[in-house]
């Protein structure tokens, strides 16, 4: 099967050595959004604002492919520095996966982050 690169609205910075998404088949495989401001190109400031983003890119890049959020199987998530926040990031989730089977999901707490932001999703949908 091919390789299809997707782009969304703002999901890739120029000369980037990856692709914001890959459709192969009906599989698409999204690699980690960061909530950036898009006129800095910086992590928003607040948490909540970079949750949203994140989701907002995954949006973006399952829609450009002809799906929704309801395609998405599996995200991971990456919180910068520890578990603190983690009852606040499932209340935002929560909101954007509301309908239908919830994706599978697996968090992690890590050093750091591209660009010192506080959380990273990435997510698989079958379209």
């Amino acid at each position: 099967m091919e390789k299809q690169p997707i782009f969304g609205a703002g999901a890739a910075v120029s000369g980037a050595p990856y692709t914001p998404a890959v459709r192969v088949g009906d599989m698409l495989f999204i690699s980690g959004q960061l909530g950036l401001d898009p006129q800095t190109k910086q992590p928003h400031a607040e948490f909540a604002a970079q949750v949203e983003g994140a989701l907002a890119g995954i949006r973006s890049l399952v829609e450009a492919a002809g799906g929704s959020l309801n395609s998405v199987v599996k995200t991971t998530i990456f919180l910068s520095g520890d578990m603190s926040r983690f009852a606040e990031l499932n209340g935002i989730y929560a909101a954007h996966f509301s309908e239908g089977v919830k994706p599978a999901r697996s968090t992690f707490a890590v050093a750091a982050l591209p660009l010192g932001a506080l959380v990273e999703i990435e997510a698989i949908a079958v379209l």
